[in-house]
């Protein structure tokens, strides 16, 4: 399913109040930073990834290869931080309810 434009944009306004979540270090993109990542969609949907200096991949390249690992969507890639968002059906949402990045 992809994004309208719309949506992406509504997105991309929460992804300023969001803090880093996910830090690619020197290793790289692991399996383990890969289920970190995923672990982390699970319960928040929006997620903010930080890039290291010293890690070896551009924000853009690791937002792309992260994404399609862990089936989500990239939001938006700023310097050296990229956000991924994944939609979860089993989280229970009320109405007028903050969504679960904000939480």
């Amino acid at each position: 399913m992809t994004m309208t434009g719309k949506e992406r944009a509504a997105l991309r306004s929460e992804c300023n109040q969001l803090k880093p979540t996910v830090h690619i270090g020197t290793e790289g993109l692991t399996p383990s930073l890969a289920e970190a990542l995923d672990d982390a969609l699970r319960t928040r949907e929006l997620v903010k990834v930080q890039l290291n200096k010293s890690a070896d991949v551009t924000a853009k390249e690791a937002a792309n290869t992260l994404a399609k690992r862990v089936r989500a969507e990239v939001i938006q890639t700023i310097g050296r931080t990229a956000t991924l968002y994944r939609h979860n059906p089993d989280i229970k949402r009320k109405a007028g309810a903050l969504p679960p990045w904000r939480v």
